[in-house]
């Protein structure tokens, strides 16, 4: 097809419409790097609370096994 013989030219709605789309996927990067910040963090948070239930149900296993000693005789 042949082109048309005028030249496009840019209108105020469409710089605008432009900015606009070129606004919102700064805004959706930015959405989406805060979310896999956050990802992270509770994956750190998880890890931590991991840990922290290990460490008290070694605690109480170790509490039980003292007292399960001091009750055997020797």
């Amino acid at each position: 097809m042949d082109e048309p013989a005028y030249e496009r030219f840019a209108c105020a709605p469409g710089l605008r419409l432009e900015a606009h789309e070129r606004l919102t996927e700064v805004h959706f990067n930015n959405l989406v790097r805060r979310l896999d910040r956050l990802e992270e963090l509770l994956e750190r948070l998880e890890k931590r609370l991991w840990l922290t239930v290990y460490g008290v149900v070694a605690a109480v296993l170790g509490t039980g096994l003292q007292s399960i000693m001091a009750a055997i005789p020797q």
